[in-house]
């Protein structure tokens, strides 16, 4: 559609007859995603509060509706690429984020914790180096003020701040390591996630990047699963997928918005959820 053709049809918006607004709103989200930035156009062009209005919650709904594609894209052909997955779910508050600055920023941060690595140290000794980078040098953290913030839960907003919680800086941290060849994963623990080291090379242990980088033991999982009267399972040890790590990105964030009483933003957040999801599973 040409700029000249959209306007007329932006400007019935203004109309007072509800049936001629749900026409042309239907008649602008069927021409798609590529209709986003002529529409922008027209909402600084506009004078009226109304149309206005009725823009941005066009605009919103096509952003979502790429975003759920994006989404759907990701779990089914690239899973394997957890910063692309945690880009899909930040791009939610945050549709014109470039998937390559947080490349660069996720390099940048590899390039700092590479450079303190040795040859031969012992897979203790690289994680308590890369601790010392993440941590130290560079001041990553844990929001416990803030704990339920949604920013926690948006990567850019983690790599900004350097404050995040669990999940996300323990993201972040897996996310550095693998680049470095160190062979650290997530596991999904209940109220909790953490990293955990595991090759053939040295028997498996755990890290907790909330808590920067302390070392554990599976022992210390024993003890921390029977504090909560449950009973060990293998997703308590073993890594888990990246397509697990995003559904429970997205359960944070959702939960997020509903502390926040956001509950437009929460239903939408399942919404996302959802559309990775077996039926009945989130």
């Amino acid at each position: 559609m040409e700029e000249k053709e959209l306007k007329a049809l932006v400007s019935l918006l203004d109309d007072e007859d509800q049936q001629i607004i749900t026409h042309v709103e239907t008649k602008i989200l069927s021409l798609g995603k590529t209709i986003i930035p002529l529409l922008e156009a027209q909402w600084e062009n506009s004078f009226s509060p109304n149309t206005q209005s009725r823009i941005e919650n066009l605009i919103h709904t096509l952003q979502f509706r790429l975003l759920q594609d994006r989404l759907i894209h990701w779990k089914e052909s690239e899973s394997e690429d957890l910063l692309k997955g945690m880009w899909v779910i930040a791009t939610y508050l945050y549709p014109d984020l470039e998937f390559e600055k947080l490349q660069k920023e996720i390099e940048q941060i590899y390039y700092e914790a590479w450079l303190e690595q040795k040859d031969n140290m012992h897979p203790y000794d690289q994680v308590r180096s890369l601790n010392n980078v993440l941590f130290h040098k560079l001041k990553f953290r844990g929001n416990t003020r803030n704990f339920h913030a949604p920013a926690n839960s948006l990567i850019n907003n983690v790599l900004e701040s350097k404050k995040g919680n669990p999940i996300s800086l323990s993201i972040i941290y897996s996310l550095v390591a693998q680049k470095m060849n160190i062979p650290i994963y997530g596991v999904n623990l209940p109220n909790m996630f953490i990293v955990t080291y595991k090759s053939n090379a040295v028997t498996q242990f755990y890290i907790n990047p909330f808590n920067k980088g302390i070392i554990f033991t599976r022992e210390d999982i024993d003890s921390y699963i029977g504090e909560l009267n449950l009973s060990p399972a293998k997703e308590f040890y073993e890594p888990c997928s990246n397509i697990d790590i995003i559904k429970r990105v997205l359960r944070n964030l959702a939960n997020a918005f509903e502390q926040l009483g956001d509950h437009s933003k929460n239903n939408e957040v399942k919404m996302l959820l959802q559309s990775i999801s077996p039926v009945g599973e989130w």
